[in-house]
């Protein structure tokens, strides 16, 4: 099939009438993508709700541990004076 062919082709197709689509299957569309969306939108919701809350767990946890705090050692006995 050469280009001409190809391109002859190609307008016979758009230009065809577009099937029609029945208006009780337009409805359903519609309602399964709002469902869609709604379930996506609350979904995010809850992943940013469980990012925030274990930000703040871990600020919090950070906060009482002071894990950048380096321990006391352990390895000599603690200096006094009344040898």
């Amino acid at each position: 099939m050469n280009r001409p062919e190809r391109e002859a082709a190609a307008r016979r197709i758009m230009e065809r009438e577009m099937p029609a689509v029945p208006p009780e299957l337009y409805v359903d569309v519609m309602r399964r993508g709002a469902r869609m969306l709604r379930r996506r939108r609350i979904a995010r919701r809850l992943l940013w709700l469980v990012v925030c809350a274990g930000t703040l767990a871990f600020l919090v946890w950070a906060l009482v541990a002071r894990p950048w705090v380096e321990p006391p050692s352990q390895t000599t006995p603690p200096y006094t004076t009344g040898w």
